[in-house]
């Protein structure tokens, strides 16, 4: 890729990340924080400066004096000095992360969504806490302490991610379905849990810089979306974010929140298709390169 088209990339990508991250880090600086629009900025790892970074994905070539040759994961290419590519070794040395990621999206796939845990999950991280206690200790409870235990105890919790799980209550663990660990992830993750569709982010950048940023950015605005509704079915009052609450606990809400379940299990569909595919293709690379 010629150095004006690389830098035309970069430049487009860079503009979309800044629009997207600019109020968290306004926020951060202040002092700030918001439960929703900060949410993949503190839960996963990725900083914003690594979401910026534009990636062209493996196999291309930058010609020019690119900055990625600075990055992990780069290297000039010894037949020409004046390009820099992914370095194929760094397949090499993150083939057992991709096999893992492959695996586990294409067994997600391979089964039904499943809408009908109504995103009690957040109900379960506050069950039985006190007063100052819950995870967002900032927004009240829309139904206080009282109400929300009512309805934890009026239903059948079943989570099965387990990243969602490890933040219930101790009193609420018992009360799920399933017990779910981090070894029984590839044999419990379904397509329509809002958490393992928010993990495909995850995902897409885990596999930096051996995919397309674009991919992994697409993954980052859908992840945005879904946290969005996992917030406005939770136990907290939000209205003053704008955010007009899904109420669960009643037979209105719970078919509200499963139709946008399953509208967001047919939109992480084809994303986790593609992921699935550069997964293996980067897995050919690695068979082609042993």
């Amino acid at each position: 890729m010629d150095e004006q088209e690389w830098r035309q990339h970069m430049a487009v990508h860079e503009q979309r990340v800044d629009d997207v991250v600019a109020g968290h880090l306004a926020r951060q600086d202040a002092g700030h924080q918001h439960p929703v629009e900060d949410f993949l900025f503190t839960y996963y790892s990725f900083r914003p400066s690594h979401l910026r970074r534009w990636h062209p994905g493996i196999g291309v070539a930058l010609l020019g004096d690119p900055p990625h040759v600075g990055w992990r994961g780069y290297r000039r290419m010894p037949a020409e000095s004046t390009s820099v590519a992914v370095d194929p070794e760094f397949i090499q040395r993150r083939a057992s992360t991709i096999s893992w990621v492959r695996d586990l999206l294409k067994a997600t796939a391979s089964r039904p969504a499943f809408t009908g845990c109504f995103g009690l999950h957040e109900w379960a991280m506050v069950y039985r806490t006190k007063p100052g206690q819950p995870r967002h200790e900032s927004w009240p409870l829309r139904l206080g302490h009282d109400g929300t235990d009512d309805v934890v105890e009026s239903h059948q919790i079943r989570c099965s991610h387990f990243d969602a799980f490890r933040f219930f209550t101790d009193d609420a663990r018992p009360r799920n379905a399933m017990q779910p660990t981090r070894e029984q992830q590839p044999q419990l993750e379904q397509p329509g849990c809002l958490h393992g569709n928010m993990d495909l982010y995850k995902w897409a950048y885990k596999l930096a810089p051996l995919v397309p940023s674009e991919l992994t950015l697409e993954a980052f605005n859908l992840a945005r979306e879904i946290r969005e509704l996992d917030m406005r079915a939770s136990p907290y009052d939000l209205r003053s974010l704008g955010y007009e609450p899904i109420p669960i606990e009643t037979r209105d809400g719970k078919a509200q929140y499963a139709a946008a379940q399953k509208t967001f299990a047919e939109r992480t569909t084809p994303l986790r298709a593609r992921l699935i595919a550069e997964c293996e293709r980067l897995l050919r690379k690695h068979t082609e390169a042993a």
